[in-house]
């Protein structure tokens, strides 16, 4: 049985008073409000069901903050556009939210990466064995967060001179990112949500051709552990990202 459901359309999400009572809209940046215990939360599947609204199940996320572990329904409303909800982007600056709600908001957005396969004349793959991070230990496609304001064709580049030292291009034949260059980028978007904390991935990955011999590849010390050619097979066997091998699979 689902503590809470977090019902969410077109950027609003369905929020409830202390009493189970709503729609309860949050106040941007309130510190302080009367009592000490959070007077807006997410609603209990019991209370969304006498509101009358109907939902359609995606999944069911677990929140663990301190001692709690809540389980929360993440749902589609049957309904029209609701503007009397509260807009999801003012949740998390509200301190009389519920901790819950605030942290179910965070995880429904999107964690953003970009990677690159780089071939090269032979149509080998050069992957990096990382010191950090979520796959430490492990061979990876070059690659990692988008940075705030950047497109993931600038991060993808901006990633494989930090990690490697080395200069990439990618190609733009739509000047998606700024100039056009032209040829295919090779560009597979991809999307998953891997844990039942419901931390949802998105994942751009391009392709970039480049001789170079490994001898030249500069790993960054703290990051990188090493850099080597694999034949695609052999690229297929060593990599742990799910993202990796869809995208490996695909060239």
């Amino acid at each position: 049985m689902a503590d809470y459901v977090h019902l969410e359309h077109d950027g609003k999400i369905l929020l409830v008073n202390s009493d189970g009572e709503g729609p309860a809209i949050p106040k941007l940046g309130r510190l302080k409000w009367e009592g000490e215990a959070p007077i807006i939360r997410l609603p209990t599947p019991d209370e969304v069901r006498k509101m009358g609204i109907q939902w359609e199940t995606k999944r069911q996320n677990v929140i663990i903050l301190g001692k709690n572990e809540k389980k929360i329904i993440m749902g589609i409303p049957k309904i029209s556009w609701p503007k009397n909800w509260a807009w999801k982007d003012s949740v998390i600056s509200d301190s009389a939210v519920d901790p819950i709600a605030r942290e179910s908001v965070y995880r429904t957005i999107h964690r953003v990466v970009s990677k690159v396969i780089i071939q090269n004349k032979e149509g080998m793959i050069l992957m990096a064995k990382v010191k950090r991070g979520f796959f430490t230990g492990c061979w990876t496609l070059p690659g990692g967060f988008v940075d705030y304001g950047e497109h993931p064709r600038e991060g993808a580049v901006r990633e494989v001179l930090e990690e490697l030292g080395i200069e990439i291009e990618i190609s733009d034949e739509k000047g998606e990112s700024g100039d056009i260059k032209e040829g295919e980028d090779g560009l597979i978007i991809q999307q998953n949500i891997f844990t039942s904390e419901g931390i949802n991935w998105l994942s751009f990955t391009y392709t970039s051709n480049l001789d170079i011999p490994i001898e030249d590849i500069t790993p960054k010390d703290d990051e990188i552990e090493e850099a080597k050619w694999f034949a695609k097979d052999d690229a297929l066997r060593n990599a742990v990202s799910i993202f990796d091998r869809d995208a490996i699979l695909r060239l």
